[in-house]
């Protein structure tokens, strides 16, 4: 590693005084749905509206077997879709978890372990195999460094970084190179280092890293049904409309030529449900 002299870093009242005026050194929070909005979302999807209301029916009109058996399938076909819908409401608190990792920094003239969210700008950062970086920084000295950026470019092979003197004073994050190609000067949030070892400057933290970038894109990205599922939801919905009708001609022509409304009624949601592709939301 190339001779340095000792760093002091910064004081814990500059540091303090930075993280109030930047804020903590994490990806802004996305707004998540909770379990009972996913719930909302998910009964109001006609299909499994149409079973859980042929559910109540069957309850009420006192046929407890057939109602429990489809209220079972119903509860879980939403079990398995809220599931789904979970899951991917964790993908971007994923990213933040990676993007806000614990740090060695110099405070004060000593090497400190702090949490990743309470880097700010101008912190030293100290780094070594096996760390994933904690923000955006420039190298003041290096020793066979080696880290891979593939989270941040899709490149699967690791980058060599150097310390270069034309960068050495860049504070502004913006006018720094983005990630990729070797023997720049420049750490990535987010990336891991495979080999060798550093010390850094940082100048970019929260979302005005690389990193932040990226999850301001998330962000901001709306969510929409894909193609496919809207096609499904018309689909059922014309099967919906085709039971209801072959339900109810059901029910008429039962009722009039038996005389048993009850199960005239009963014949009409059984036709009916037969006839809804009640796995297709589902799949």
């Amino acid at each position: 590693m190339e001779e340095q002299k000792p760093l002091v870093g910064l004081t814990a009242a500059a540091a303090g005084a930075r993280l109030k005026l930047d804020g903590y050194n994490e990806l802004p929070s996305q707004d998540h749905r909770g379990f009972l909005r996913i719930l909302a979302e998910v009964v109001r999807q006609p299909m499994f509206a149409l079973l859980l209301g042929g559910g109540v029916v069957y309850l009420l009109l006192g046929d407890r077997l057939e109602a429990l058996l489809l209220l079972l399938f119903a509860s879980l076909s939403v079990t398995i879709t809220i599931v789904q819908e979970s899951r991917s409401e964790r993908v971007l608190e994923a990213l933040r978890n990676l993007a806000s990792p614990r740090a060695l920094v110099v405070r004060d003239g000593k090497r400190v372990h702090v949490a990743g969210r309470e880097i700010v700008r101008d912190d030293i950062l100290v780094i070594a195999e096996g760390d994933r970086i904690a923000a955006d920084a420039t190298l003041l000295s290096s020793d066979d460094l080696l880290l891979d950026e593939s989270l941040l470019t899709g490149e699967s092979l690791p980058v060599r970084k150097m310390v270069r003197a034309a960068f050495a004073g860049i504070e502004d994050g913006r006018t720094v190179p983005g990630p990729g190609g070797d023997d720049l000067p420049h750490v990535f949030a987010g990336t891991l280092v495979v080999r060798g070892t550093g010390v850094a400057r940082v100048h970019g933290t929260g979302i005005r890293s690389e990193m932040g970038k990226i999850g301001r894109a998330l962000h901001s990205i709306e969510t929409e049904q894909p193609h496919l599922q809207l096609q499904i939801r018309s689909l059922v919905l014309w099967f919906s409309v085709v039971g209801a009708l072959a339900g109810s001609l059901i029910v008429v022509l039962y009722g009039l030529l038996r005389g048993s409304w009850l199960e005239a009624m009963l014949g009409g949601i059984a036709i009916g449900m037969s006839l809804l592709p009640e796995e297709f939301p589902l799949v």
